[in-house]
């Protein structure tokens, strides 16, 4: 593992083989539903030495989520949420980084879902390095952000009958991250 952040500095891509975006929503107020993204596409660049000047930015596509059952995630893709056939693409593009301490980082972006784009701030823990066995530099970083889907235009929902909801507004967005550098 390179002790020396600047030795990191360079333009990676998200190994889709080996990250995980996902979601956790509160279903029916007593359980949480988890799923995942299993299609996207992601570039950034990484500035060991001046981390403010790095970037980033994934590219989900929308019709690839999973959440183990067919039936809830085919209403997914519909327009009660993510409407995937009128907005196959969730986008981030990061803004701002900004370290937090040693291996916490703040990154602040643009998140689009659906029509609607607004500024979320993500905080990454930086989770070491490796050259992998076929030669690659690879990074890991691990974040979350909590959402209100409401906010992107995700209003669908049921009455209970004791009361409440049966999908939660919070949504906690997960990023499980392995990136390559790249030449």
């Amino acid at each position: 593992m390179t002790a020396n952040l600047s030795e990191l500095t360079g333009d990676y891509v998200l190994d889709p083989t080996h990250t995980r975006i996902g979601f956790v929503a509160r279903h029916a107020m007593v359980t949480k539903v988890r799923g995942a993204f299993h299609r996207f596409e992601g570039t950034a660049h990484l500035d060991g030495g001046d981390p403010s000047s790095s970037s980033g930015q994934v590219v989900i596509k929308a019709e690839s989520i999973d959440t183990g059952v067919e039936q809830r995630d085919q209403h997914l893709r519909t327009n009660d949420f993510l409407d995937a056939p009128s907005f196959p693409d969730i986008t981030f593009r990061s803004t701002a980084v900004e370290v937090r301490s040693g291996t916490d980082y703040r990154v602040t972006g643009d998140l689009t879902i659906k029509d609607t784009t607004r500024p979320v701030t993500i905080d990454f823990e930086y989770t070491g390095n490796v050259v992998d066995p076929y030669g690659n530099l690879r990074v890991g970083l691990e974040g979350s952000v909590t959402i209100s889907r409401k906010e992107y235009g995700v209003t669908w929902n049921a009455a209970l009958e004791g009361g409440g909801v049966l999908v939660g507004d919070k949504v906690v967005l997960e990023f499980d991250i392995s990136a390559v550098r790249q030449g």
